[in-house]
């Protein structure tokens, strides 16, 4: 059983790399949907895994070059997003205390990620067809960082594909370009949402084996997708990003209907 723990958090971390969505969008709803453990414990350890993979990412592709992230704007969303993980986290836990039954908790987050990956899919699709901004006022950065960090740590994602959507978007980013910033945004709101998380004293019950191996995981993962996106192309990461989407589509519609119906 722990070597599904490795495993998922290894390969989820090394597509994350690979195409900037932080691997927890794969990790949660896969370990969801084998149902080994409970949504809180889940998203916690997903948060952890995703922290340690980014962190090792950005580490790489800053030393690699300093350019991929955009320091002005992307500190901004990232200070932003470090606000809104604090934010999501309590919406969790207020959301996870407040349901008697938690595995609504898990239904409500498998629907929202539906709805989210269904609307990137079709950006990305379609991006072609959409023109896109250069935002570069500070206080509008930090409120869209803030946006990301609430949902993402509510949905124990990371960031994952709403963050790409956003950059690109927002701030004419290639997914390549797109895939670096964003992990340094998931970056600052995994940390923070972490550290609530322990202060608020409200860390969920786990084996700390699982923590250990899903984190080795995720950082071995973050190294070798750092390498792969080096390499390469952008045309090749957008397709790796649409099936993704597609695999993640129908995870979450299957977890949507495990959690409503409980079986």
């Amino acid at each position: 059983m722990n070597l599904i723990f490795l495993l998922v958090s290894f390969l989820a971390s090394v597509a994350g790399g690979i195409c900037g969505i932080g691997g927890g969008v794969i990790i949660k709803p896969v370990l969801d949907a084998i149902g080994i453990m409970d949504v809180s414990s889940i998203s916690f350890l997903s948060g952890c895994t995703v922290l340690s993979m980014s962190i090792i990412s950005v580490m790489k592709s800053l030393k690699r070059d300093k350019s991929m992230v955009n320091l002005k704007t992307g500190t901004s969303l990232a200070l932003g997003a470090a606000i809104g993980g604090i934010l999501g986290k309590e919406m969790f836990q207020y959301v996870y205390l407040v349901l008697p039954d938690k595995d609504k908790v898990g239904a409500i987050q498998a629907v929202v990620l539906v709805f989210i990956t269904i609307s990137t899919l079709l950006y990305t699709i379609y991006s072609y067809k959409i023109k896109t901004h250069h935002i570069e006022n500070l206080p509008v950065c930090a409120i869209i960082g803030l946006f990301l960090g609430i949902l993402s740590t509510f949905l124990g994602i990371g960031g994952g594909p709403i963050n790409l959507v956003v950059l690109t978007y927002f701030f004419s980013m290639d997914m390549k370009s797109g895939a670096v910033n964003s992990l340094y945004i998931i970056m600052f709101s995994q940390f923070t949402s972490l550290v609530n998380t322990v202060i608020g004293g409200t860390v969920p019950k786990f084996s700390i084996l699982v923590l250990v191996l899903m984190v080795i995981g995720g950082v071995a993962g973050g190294m070798v997708g750092s390498k792969v996106n080096k390499t390469i192309s952008i045309k090749n990461v957008n397709k790796l990003f649409i099936t993704l989407m597609v695999v993640i589509i129908f995870i979450n519609i299957y977890n949507a209907v495990k959690f409503s119906i409980g079986f």
